[in-house]
């Protein structure tokens, strides 16, 4: 039976964490080579991609930026910086229309800093943050710069003072901090209503399943997963003939390149079957970075 290798792409329900997804799909596949590709919170619905098999080590060469539609409250604030949070603060909310609200997010479109929410998955010395949070501690987490390259607004209820948002931006974004700062910017404090990821690491919505349950059946079949090639149409590639497949297998460096220069080049098998990265080097040639089905 062949390797296991490829991406699930999850739809998220609310009330999992990312990991619990994790590791459902170890049971399911039968394999515990299995990584998503990044966090989302409980409380999140949407897309999570999970690697299977060698695609983990694909993760660190897909592209980065996600893709969110929430709904922002504006009035109150929490411990979370979202409403499952305790409320810290009520207040009157101005008088706002929509001009004037996407005059106020126009502060927050491009490089900006943001200092995460005190309940995150960042390391504290040594302990995730939400952990230190939930004991009743408060951290001085670092501001971090992160840019949110399209910022939409919506939609504007003003009777609930809720406005929905639609985001795309870089990895190590908080949607819950941009709630946050947005209220603090308008005086009167916000928090985040409602998030769902749309888009990440390169894979939409529309190409999500839902979370398999408990199916029939467990292991190869249970779970159909996307080539691992799909994952990769920002990277060249490259086609390697039978002989230069052979030499592959077993590590060798490949000539002639692809003639530019490149982060990695994914290899294809003639009939376009993923077989690894390639890096170029400086004499027009392709080293191995990631092989797959080796050999020897």
């Amino acid at each position: 039976m062949t390797a296991l290798i490829g991406f699930a792409v999850i739809d998220k329900p609310a009330g999992l964490t990312s990991q619990a997804c994790v590791a459902r799909i170890r049971r399911l596949l039968g394999i515990r080579r299995v990584g998503h590709g990044g966090t989302l919170d409980p409380a999140v619905t949407g897309v999570l991609p999970i690697a299977v098999g060698q695609a983990t080590r694909l993760l660190p060469y897909l592209p980065g930026e996600k893709t969110y539609r929430g709904v922002i409250q504006l009035g109150i604030t929490t411990s979370t910086d979202d409403l499952q949070g305790v409320e810290l603060s009520r207040a009157a909310v101005p008088v706002l229309c929509p001009e004037a609200l996407d005059l106020a997010l126009d502060r927050f479109r491009g490089p900006i800093s943001q200092h995460p929410p005190q309940v995150s998955a960042l390391h504290v010395n040594g302990e995730r943050a939400h952990a230190r949070a939930r004991r009743g501690e408060v951290m001085e987490l670092p501001a971090r710069t992160v840019t949110i390259h399209q910022l939409h607004l919506l939609g504007w209820n003003a009777a609930g003072a809720q406005l929905s948002v639609e985001v795309h931006c870089s990895a190590g974004t908080y949607i819950r901090s941009l709630a946050r700062d947005l209220g603090a910017s308008l005086g009167c404090g916000g928090c985040l209503a409602s998030l769902r990821r749309t888009q990440a690491l390169g894979f939409h919505d529309d190409k999500a399943v839902p979370l398999p349950d408990a199916p029939a059946i467990v292991g190869e079949g249970a779970l159909a997963l996307l080539p691992p090639e799909l994952a990769l149409p920002h990277l060249p590639r490259r086609l390697l003939t039978p002989h230069e497949q052979l030499d592959w297998s077993y590590g060798r460096r490949i000539t002639p390149g692809i003639g530019e220069s490149a982060e990695a080049v994914v290899m294809l098998s003639e009939s376009g079957r993923m077989l690894g990265l390639g890096v170029p080097d400086e004499e027009d040639g392709l080293r191995p970075k990631l092989v797959f089905e080796a050999r020897g």
